[in-house]
């Protein structure tokens, strides 16, 4: 078995799969990562909307948290990516 079987055989919509993938492989050993909606949308080929949309649906399926960051004059920074299952 692979390591990320369980992602295949749950009922989520194959950008959710992609993007979940995608995490993953940029994820530290906390399984944390930040990288920009823009940069994944360009990556994976898929617009920004559709993973906004793939996020989404990792967070209610309980694989994924996500924390707004902020820079240290208060403007918002890029996300911080929980993967929840590794």
């Amino acid at each position: 078995m692979g390591k990320l079987d369980y992602i295949y055989r749950m009922e989520l919509p194959h950008r959710a799969v992609s993007v979940y993938i995608y995490l993953s492989d940029r994820a530290n050993k906390n399984g944390e990562c930040w990288p920009a909606i823009p940069t994944i949308a360009s990556d994976l080929k898929l617009s920004q909307s559709t993973v906004r949309r793939a996020l989404r649906d990792l967070r209610k399926a309980e694989l994924l948290e996500t924390k707004q960051r902020y820079r240290t004059k208060g403007g918002k920074s890029s996300l911080l990516y929980k993967i929840k299952r590794q």
